[in-house]
């Protein structure tokens, strides 16, 4: 429980700080936003992650693009079913491909570009009410740890963004960092990020 309460969240702030760099506009929209809200010296508190619609725009594409359990867990039938003309024998074990999901052409414009303004005027929550973007399940078998987890996620990734001017290694160029994945306990990149951190000059 402890590996799958933690990987998700580390492996999320990565991939969302890996976009980021790769996207310096949207790293500066962010970052003008935890000013102008919260300001630079404050130490950002629970009760700041509402007054944060952007960050929340970033975590929510991070997830559609990236999220670190790409299956959900599985389920087993317990009787013979037909669905869409596949015939499902009782017993069967069925896992949700959420990654496939989220990612689907039909339902997304530009699925494999990271556009957190498309979350700006969207409906789509975290609570998987809508089966095009559920990244903790849907349901009364919804992750139990999602308050918990986006709670934590939100934190970190404000005060990285907030605290912190980030650069990439000397020589290395936006378009060039990995983004390749690897499948573990949660869905990571194959390459860590390396970035380097210098206090924010930003009074």
């Amino acid at each position: 429980m402890y590996i799958g309460g933690t990987q998700p969240i580390t492996a999320t702030v990565e991939w969302a700080m890996a976009e980021l760099l790769r996207n310096p506009i949207i790293m500066d929209k962010a970052k003008q936003e935890l000013v102008e809200t919260i300001g630079h010296e404050k130490h950002i508190e629970e009760k700041d992650i509402l007054q944060l619609p952007y960050l929340q725009c970033i975590l929510k594409e991070t997830m559609r693009l990236h999220y670190p359990v790409p299956l959900l867990i599985r389920h087993c039938t317990d009787t013979d079913i037909k669905i869409c003309g596949y015939s499902i024998p009782k017993h069967t074990s069925v896992f949700v491909n959420t990654w496939a999901l989220m990612q689907d052409p039909e339902n997304w414009e530009n699925p494999t570009q990271f556009i957190p303004e498309r979350f700006m005027e969207s409906e789509l929550e975290l609570m998987g009410t809508n089966l095009n973007f559920m990244p903790f399940g849907s349901g009364k078998r919804i992750c139990p740890g999602l308050s918990l987890g986006v709670r934590m996620t939100s934190l970190l990734l404000a005060s990285l963004i907030n605290h912190f001017d980030w650069k990439l290694p000397d020589g290395m160029a936006a378009q060039d960092m990995d983004m390749t994945d690897k499948f573990g306990v949660a869905l990571q990149k194959a390459i860590p990020l390396v970035a380097n951190p210098m206090v924010s000059s930003r009074g």
